[in-house]
């Protein structure tokens, strides 16, 4: 059986490697790929936790499960924000996104 701890440090690596990615591109869809990874760092912690505290209760699955339908929802939303800016201003750089702007 694989200790708590283990899936706790694969989860924060996995974390600050999404929190890195958001920092450091420019590119929208990188930003959205990295918070997908930070989300799924969450999942893990989420699973874990439910598997070593209460493996009973369903309710570390059923946290997973809506943050698997945000992150979908954030997936959906977030690329057709980046489609419509793509198409006005035929770039996806988010420092040259200065719609808001007059």
């Amino acid at each position: 059986m694989v200790p708590l701890w283990m899936y706790l440090v694969v989860a924060a690596g996995l974390f600050c490697i999404g929190l890195f990615g958001v920092l450091t591109r420019r590119n929208a869809i990188a930003i959205l790929m990295s918070i997908e990874l930070m989300l799924n760092a969450v999942n893990i912690n989420l699973v874990a936790f439910w598997r070593y505290q209460t493996p009973d209760k369903i309710g570390g699955q059923v946290f997973a499960a809506f943050v698997f339908v945000v992150a979908a929802a954030e997936a959906v939303v977030g690329l057709a924000l980046i489609l419509a800016i793509y198409r006005r201003r035929r770039t996806v750089i988010a420092e040259d996104v200065d719609m808001l702007k007059w």
